[in-house]
């Protein structure tokens, strides 16, 4: 079992037109590989802009659709796990936000719908509504690369605790949330959110943005590797950029013999438990 890996997030522009949207991915996965990533991930809503007005237009079904396609190529012509952002997805009539993971293969492994929706109203400031159009997942996801396992959320499922510890009780190490912050709450929360995770529950978490854009939806930007440490390791600014980290796993086995939280919890008191 390898321990030790590159990741890479790419942060970068969207626009209206999707082929340049795919293109540019394209462009940024070979950069990346070129650069010794192992796991590559993209940014939430990397084929579309942002908002509710956008997912009808561009939802697409998996594992048919361009989107898809391009994915499976990159992944297997690289010889990468491919974290595919997120993209507006339709079935049976009902539309979702989806991050997709692709083995270096070119087979798709791993299908997560963002579980908690983005409906907010900051008076003077933001208003957003995503259940207007989007559906909500009901499942945890999960994928292992090389031995690794690793949890899937997205952007709003950043805030929700719960889900992470899910992840944690079920062996994860890493946690990968393709996320879109708004510069709202994206200076206030989205570091802060990302390193709470981390050091919570000891794993190592992965934040994508898209690049901000000065029209339309502006996403903070600021995508971001912390260590199982609730340490910063690497992060980017606004603009479109590349992140690299080398991840050692080992580091999650040195928090956890340190701080062993995880043994001394109080199950007899509270207890997190997944129905599903």
């Amino acid at each position: 079992m390898k321990r030790c890996f590159r990741t890479a997030l790419i942060q970068m522009q969207v626009g209206t037109d999707l082929t340049k949207n795919l293109e540019n991915a394209v462009k940024h996965i070979q950069i990346a590989k070129n650069a010794g990533a192992k796991l590559i991930t993209l940014p939430e809503c990397f084929n579309s802009p942002y908002g509710t007005n956008f997912f009808e237009q561009y939802a697409e079904t998996i594992p048919k659709g361009p989107t898809c396609e391009m994915l499976s190529k990159a992944a297997k012509e690289h010889s990468i796990y491919l974290v595919g952002g997120t993209f507006p997805e339709v079935e049976n009539k009902r539309y979702y936000n989806t991050c997709t993971v692709w083995n270096p293969d070119g087979n798709l492994i791993a299908k997560f719908r963002k579980m908690h929706l983005f409906d907010i109203d900051i008076p003077g400031k933001i208003t957003f509504k995503e259940s207007d159009i989007l559906s909500a997942g009901n499942e945890l996801v999960t994928f292992v690369m090389e031995g690794i396992k690793i949890g899937l959320g997205i952007c709003y499922d950043l805030r929700f605790e719960e889900l992470a510890k899910l992840y944690r009780l079920d062996g994860c190490n890493m946690l990968i949330y393709p996320a879109a912050f708004n510069t709202t709450t994206g200076p206030m929360h989205f570091e802060l959110l990302q390193r709470a995770r981390a050091a919570d529950n000891q794993v190592y978490v992965c934040a994508v943005s898209p690049a901000r854009s000065e029209k339309g939806y502006k996403a903070y930007g600021f995508s971001q590797v912390t260590s199982p440490w609730g340490k910063v390791i690497a992060q980017a600014k606004e603009n479109e950029e590349i992140v690299y980290a080398d991840i050692d796993m080992t580091e999650c086995d040195e928090v956890r013999q340190q701080i062993p939280i995880f043994n001394q919890r109080r199950c007899d008191v509270y207890e997190i438990v997944n129905k599903i």
